[in-house]
């Protein structure tokens, strides 16, 4: 008889248990759905269209590296990055906001088992590959631009072109309303013309990489 109430018990805790669990993890993924409801409006739509400092497509942040993500939400906060919008919503986040909208995008899109080569899917002409020495890009963002050498720096292999444009031509400003704080960046942008930035911007925005925007709807 003892035997078999401990049993009953042991079912009743595990059930219970159980049950808390299912309940607190729809309690994470809804805080973290109404977190990034913020960020659909843009990052949700394919090849949305922001208009300062000039008409170009927001980054894909889909498949992002979390550290990357976490690492410009904060420079935003900081105001090591100026974008106004994106300031103020980098503002009303807290480190667990922003550790938690990271996540959510690094994984968001994810195919289990895909790679991507160590190289490059393409090769560069010779005026990009001088400028890409110059610049020494592999040297941060990895062989193929997928990889990169530290997880803070970001992926660029397939963002959009003008977007990067865009990036690198605001490292070589820094004023109250536009521009990026980044001394490593700063030095190398400030290196190139715009006409380089742009072909080099051209140039990696053609290659394979792990970057996507996943259309995603506001009433989830």
């Amino acid at each position: 008889m003892n035997k078999m109430l401990t049993t009953v018990f042991a079912l009743a805790v595990a059930s219970v248990t159980a049950f808390s669990s299912t309940v607190h993890a729809q309690e994470v993924k809804a805080d973290v759905n109404a977190k990034v409801a913020m960020c659909i409006g843009c990052h949700g739509i394919d090849r949305y269209q922001a208009t300062f400092p000039e008409v170009y497509k927001v980054p894909r942040i889909a498949g992002q590296g979390e550290k990357y993500i976490a690492a410009a939400l904060t420079a935003y906060k900081k105001g090591d990055r100026k974008h106004p919008t994106m300031r103020g919503i980098a503002d009303s986040l807290s480190e667990q906001d922003i550790a938690e909208i990271s996540a959510y995008y690094a994984q968001l899109g994810r195919v289990e088992g895909a790679t991507l080569p160590d190289k490059p899917s393409r090769e560069p002409n010779a005026q990009v590959a001088a400028l890409l020495n110059k610049g020494a890009c592999v040297s941060c963002h990895g062989a193929n631009f997928a990889k990169p050498i530290d997880p803070s720096y970001p992926k660029i292999a397939g963002q959009y072109s003008d977007y990067l444009y865009v990036a690198l031509k605001s490292y070589q400003v820094n004023n109250p309303v536009m521009g990026r704080n980044n001394a490593v960046m700063g030095g190398v942008a400030k290196q190139f013309s715009h006409a380089e930035l742009k072909a080099l911007a051209s140039y990696v925005s053609t290659l394979d990489g792990d970057l996507k925007t996943v259309p995603e709807s506001r009433f989830r």
